[in-house]
């Protein structure tokens, strides 16, 4: 700016122009500081919206979120996956090749009904007085049957002996000591209604009066939560000390609005192939304790990256093996983060293809992942973990304060927990997901979607334990119904010692 000449000393004008200057410099200065302040501002809301597109974009595919999320308004949802089929050529809806179906066929009918020819022959006889020649053609319907419930009037007869003394006959079990009551098998249907197929209380009694002609109260519904509970408890104990003792055992949570209004809580879930068992508590250190489980347990544990699975406290733990189904949709996240980067779809492509590899050694009976199978898909795990280690740089300062840029603590979890990552590839007993866990977890959303909030913590418990009885008599083979129906009658079915 150039030097302007010094006004004369009764030069008025050249005063009022220096004057002016002045405040036009003063006002740059504050317009400067403006702008300054704006683009901190500026920069800050590019921040809060990145933040923000980053946690509209997460879904099931991507991230941890359960899919009951993914239709959320404004939520992207995950892509499809394109599912290759043999010979190529596009999916179809229903059963796919190689699963499991059903079919009708013929059987051994329970009732059979005779139908005859009616109305007149062409000659104008009555074919009611037609002679039978036999059945001419056979079909066979399946039909549900009527369901009514029945009055069962149980009569104790009183005898007596030879020498005199005179014997009153006992009670059936399941007949309790009043003069009017409900029988164990409805109990076990409300029971199956409530917990297994997640109907709602005035629902249920609906339900039950419209299909099986039973009218009942609100209270005798709840009474058979109470019931089934408290004779469940010798079976909890049996089913957590076999889920401790196993060598295997998946862990999961997932949240649920249970108790007063405003709280949240976490169930605790355990599972193994053949027991399930599941715990209403918090997201602590101190309620995983209270569990009881990973306390004692000395096998190795099967679960996602959540901090509380790792804590150095449990010292019996033999091992840890990160769910691999986690991992692949975290490194979908990445490559959505960075989308010009190859080493997330490589990753995810070798994780994949051990997860194929340990289904095919295990269809084979092989104790481990053969080594000409395994070594070059870990070996290209690696290089994409240390290609991805490269170019995300880790944000400078204290681990636990500082958020880092997306991908870079999934990449220093597989570069410092390898074994962790890759040991079911040496051990087929080791699952590589925790899908049996998740699996476990769910119908408590379900629950909770359809029914809202629990308000009783206590019998939500109730409920878990119910739950946790029916499943693990369903992954031994049993039916619900009739599990159900031998708790009501104080003959809880027990699970069988666990086999190698």
């Amino acid at each position: 700016m150039p030097v302007l000449p010094p006004p004369g000393d009764d030069c008025g004008a050249c005063g009022a122009r220096d004057q002016r200057i002045g405040e036009l410099e003063d006002l740059a200065g504050e317009l400067r500081d403006a702008v300054g302040s704006q683009a901190d501002v500026i920069a800050a809301l590019r921040e809060q919206v990145t933040r923000l597109e980053r946690a509209v974009s997460r879904n099931s595919g991507n991230s941890s979120m359960p899919p009951s999320g993914d239709d959320t308004p404004g939520r992207v949802p995950p892509r499809k996956k394109q599912q290759p089929r043999p010979g190529g050529g596009k999916g179809r809806r229903g059963k796919q090749p190689g699963t499991p179906g059903a079919a009708m066929s013929w059987e051994e009918p329970d009732k059979t009904f005779d139908h005859f020819a009616t109305g007149e022959c062409g000659c104008g006889r009555d074919l009611a007085d037609a002679v039978d020649l036999g059945v001419a053609a056979s079909a066979q319907q399946l039909e549900a049957p009527e369901q009514r419930t029945l009055r069962l009037q149980h009569d104790m007869h009183l005898s007596r002996c030879a020498c005199g003394l005179q014997h009153v006959a006992a009670r059936p079990a399941g007949v309790p000591d009043t003069a009017v009551s409900i029988g164990p098998r409805l109990r076990a249907l409300v029971v199956y209604l409530l917990v297994f197929q997640h109907i709602p209380v005035e629902r249920c009694r609906k339900l039950l009066a419209d299909v099986a002609g039973a009218d009942v109260s609100d209270g005798f519904i709840h009474s058979c939560l109470r019931k089934a509970a408290s004779a469940l408890a010798g079976v909890i104990d049996l089913i957590k000390t076999l889920i401790t003792a196993a060598a295997v055992a998946g862990f999961d949570e997932t949240t649920l609005r249970a108790g007063p209004k405003g709280t949240r809580k976490f169930v605790q879930g355990a599972f193994t192939e053949q027991h399930t068992l599941l715990f209403l508590g918090e997201r602590t250190l101190e309620s995983f304790r209270k569990f009881g489980i990973l306390t004692k347990f000395a096998g190795t544990t099967v679960t996602d990256r959540y901090v509380s699975y790792w804590h150095k406290g449990w010292k019996h733990i033999s091992g840890h093996q990160a769910c691999l189904s986690h991992l692949i949709r975290d490194y979908t996240d990445a490559a959505e983060s960075y989308p010009g980067q190859h080493w997330p779809a490589q990753a995810r492509r070798a994780l994949s293809g051990l997860i194929a590899a340990w289904h095919d050694a295990v269809a084979g009976g092989l104790p481990a992942i053969p080594a000409d199978v395994a070594d070059p898909l870990v070996t290209e795990f690696r290089r994409a973990v240390a290609v991805g280690l490269s170019s995300v740089s880790r944000v400078p300062g204290p681990k636990n304060t500082v958020k880092q840029r997306p991908g870079r603590d999934l990449l220093e979890f597989c570069k410092n927990k390898e074994g962790d990552v890759l040991r079911f590839t040496a051990d087929t007993r080791i699952w590589p997901t925790n899908n049996i866990s998740e699996r476990g977890v769910r119908p408590q959303k379900t629950q909770q979607k359809i029914s809202g909030r629990l308000t009783s913590e206590d019998t939500t418990q109730d409920r878990l334990d119910i739950h946790s009885y029916i499943d693990t008599a369903r992954k031994h083979g049993q039916d619900v119904l009739t599990v159900l129906y031998q708790l009501m009658t104080g003959d809880p079915w027990m699970p069988p010692p666990a086999t190698a």
